[in-house]
């Protein structure tokens, strides 16, 4: 027989490390090419990761909770074939911008993951010292991204294991009749230390929700499932239940990895490289309002999710090409300012793993139907915990909601390699001086909101970013200036 060995993949990105979120197979599973045995956390997102071989698993390498180094050897395969053992690096995780499928030790056979054609022309790869060679089959690239064959790094060595059976009888509990959730409720439930088995669903198809949960954890009964938090301005996640305040251990300590350590370093890189200014402007949105309330009856946006900050995500586009100078980066070891001619728009997004900013490409040249589509798939994804690394790299400027947790405004940080972030504080109803043709002052109740905007002041002075502002705030006040700027 010939045991394959399957290497934890090169994310990219920069990413060097992972940790195992959940075995979806057992030692003695039978898998096909393409199975996906195994979830993994990178520091930007949930990825599950196929199998390149067919066969028997005959041992699962690392333990779920484990953070492990690219390279690492996480599962061995027996695939029933005479020969020498081989080990083997895994391809580069999908979604990235490189990508390599291993084949199959077997001459003139080679296996393709889903999604993965084999490249034309594609060569085999130059063998490690002390290591054979496998053949490889390149990965199409994400959208835009420029094709190249990442190589895979040099396994190390497999962490330690407990030599104990608990482990596997976690995994074959878990698989055998697996409780149906999706990947952010069984992280929830990881978090609280809840077995899913114990906890009654109420989704569709059995499938557990957030809310049973929660519920599962309070202890409150379960009369059907809660309608999820209105996002009209963002995306936003429900707060972790935790024990009551006072209860139990007087201390808990979190460790601080994946997405939140990457947010902390680039958050802390932002705010003490970049000069931050922040300014401030109240709106009459009325008119806003207005608008996104004929939209959701018109007929072309029957299929789609209408809200202000589609209209806010509309009028940004328009006033960055009034004001092209706030869409672009310093570059340090230039020594110059890249102005960006595109614009890649990034909505932060609160979600279960922590806070992450995907941007959608080309926002520029979309309509409004079109934005509304995109901020809908951006959404779902988010909410899912399947947003990719190459969905949140390449953006240009950002938009971050405070208003959708009742805040007004706030003074955001730049996300990295941008220069500007706006912040849409809540819409509410108030009070307002309005003066009618006549020039007559009365006050009346519309809806009114703040937005912020915190830019790179090494790049943009007060005048740009007064300007910027200020037609943004005209767009959302009378979305009808648009088709004088449009």
């Amino acid at each position: 027989m010939a045991i394959k060995t399957f290497n934890l993949p090169d994310p990219g990105e920069g990413l060097v490390e992972a940790e195992i979120v959940e075995w979806k197979v057992s030692p003695g599973d039978t898998v096909k090419v393409n199975d996906m045995v195994l979830e993994i956390e990178t520091a930007k997102s949930l990825v599950e990761l196929p199998i390149p071989w067919a066969g028997t698993v005959k041992e699962l390498l690392v333990e779920v909770g484990q953070t492990i180094d690219v390279g690492t050897p996480i599962i061995s395969i027996d695939d029933g074939k005479g020969g020498d053992d081989a080990p083997a690096a895994a391809p580069s995780i999908p979604g990235e911008k490189a990508a390599a499928a291993e084949g199959t030790a077997g001459a003139g056979s080679e296996a393709i993951l889903v999604g993965y054609g084999a490249k034309a022309g594609a060569t085999a790869r130059r063998a490690r010292k002390g290591m054979p060679a496998a053949p490889v089959a390149a990965a199409p690239t994400e959208t835009e991204q420029v094709a190249a064959a990442a190589p895979v790094a040099e396994p190390t060595a497999p962490a330690p294991r407990v030599e104990s059976p608990a482990p596997a009888v976690q995994v074959a509990a878990a698989v055998g009749g697996r409780p149906k959730a999706k990947p952010p409720v069984r992280k929830l439930a990881k978090d609280l230390g809840i077995d899913l088995a114990s906890v009654t669903p109420t989704g569709a198809d059995g499938i557990i929700t957030r809310d049973d949960v929660t519920n599962h954890v309070s202890g409150a009964a379960v009369n059907g499932v809660a309608a999820q938090a209105d996002s009209a301005v963002g995306v936003a996640a429900p707060a972790i239940p935790r024990m009551p305040f006072g209860a139990g251990e007087r201390e808990e300590r979190t460790p601080i990895k994946g997405v939140r350590k990457m947010t902390a370093q680039a958050m802390v890189g932002s705010a003490f490289t970049a000069p931050h200014v922040t300014e401030w402007i109240t709106i009459d949105v009325t008119k806003t309002m207005e608008l996104v309330d004929r939209l959701k009856g018109n007929r072309e946006f029957t299929d789609v999710k209408v809200t202000p900050l589609l209209v806010l995500a509309k009028a940004l586009v328009l006033a960055v090409k009034r004001n092209p100078g706030m869409n672009a980066t310093w570059d340090e070891a230039a020594q110059e300012i890249v102005q960006k001619n595109y614009v890649n728009l990034g909505i932060a997004a609160a979600t279960p793993r922590g806070l992450i900013v995907p941007n959608i490409k080309d926002a520029h040249a979309m309509t409004m139907l079109e934005l509304a589509q995109a901020i809908g798939r951006l959404t779902a994804t988010a909410r899912e915990g399947r947003t990719q690394p190459a969905e949140m790299s390449g953006g240009t400027m950002t938009i971050t909601n405070v208003g959708v947790f009742g805040v007004d405004s706030g003074t955001p940080i730049i996300n990295p390699g941008e220069s500007a972030i706006v912040c849409f504080g809540a819409i509410r109803k108030q009070p307002w001086v309005v003066t009618d043709a006549d020039g007559n002052d009365e006050i009346a109740i519309r809806h009114v909101t703040q937005l912020a905007v915190s830019f790179d002041h090494r790049l943009i002075d007060g005048e740009l970013g007064s300007r910027f502002l200020s037609d943004l705030a005209a767009i959302l006040a009378d979305p009808a200036q648009a088709l004088v700027w449009g």
